[in-house]
């Protein structure tokens, strides 16, 4: 069986990079976003439990696409809305997930990169580690910065990830990103040759 790593960072910390350099060293890679967009297809069980739910108005009547800022200001108007949203939608992503794990059992190293681990804790059960990319806040603001996202866009949407202290409490291993591309490439060989070197050697016992 593959090793299951799920990937964790906020916004701007690198973790798109890492999952790429990954897939460039040999591991299958797939993001959880996909996954869960996949399960609102148009036409699923879940957007039909989720016009039951919150209204038949979150799914257009023309296309059967889930109306998915329709769905946000409702499932997000409180704790509870939320946790009903996570009880139709998570089964569904798991399911999708296993699926796509048990396609790549024959790789070395799956990595599921997941943008809110916090928000699918009851996954974190499939993983064997859990990878986080850090790196201070600051730096993270003038690199989205000069990638084109504006000041207020960045720190909008780093208030409502996971802070940093919540990555550190979930991860297995942390990847400082905070220096030059080369120590970060070289951080990443040096996970690699660790992980996927183990995984092929207890896939061939």
């Amino acid at each position: 069986m593959a090793r299951v790593v799920f990937l964790c960072g906020g916004i701007a910390s690198g973790k798109s990079t890492v999952s790429r350099e990954l897939a460039a060293r040999g591991a299958r890679c797939v993001d959880l976003d996909v996954l869960s967009r996949e399960s609102t297809r148009a036409g699923s069980v879940v957007n039909e439990r989720l016009a039951q739910a919150f209204g038949h108005d979150v799914v257009d009547d023309n296309t059967g696409e889930l109306r998915r800022d329709v769905l946000a200001r409702r499932a997000f108007a409180s704790p509870e809305r939320t946790r009903e949203l996570e009880a139709i939608t998570h089964p569904a992503i798991r399911e999708l997930l296993e699926q796509w794990l048990l396609s790549h059992a024959d790789a070395a190293v799956c990595v599921v990169e997941v943008p809110l681990p916090d928000r699918v804790e009851d996954l974190l059960s499939l993983a064997d580690e859990v990878l986080c990319v850090t790196c201070p806040v600051e730096l993270r603001r003038v690199r989205a910065i000069a990638r084109g996202m504006s000041a207020e866009d960045f720190d909008a949407r780093v208030a409502r990830q996971p802070s940093d202290d919540y990555l550190a409490s979930i991860a297995t291993t942390v990847i400082d990103n905070s220096s030059s591309n080369e120590h970060l490439h070289a951080r990443i060989d040096e996970w690699w040759q660790t992980r996927a070197g183990s995984s092929l050697s207890h896939a061939a016992e």
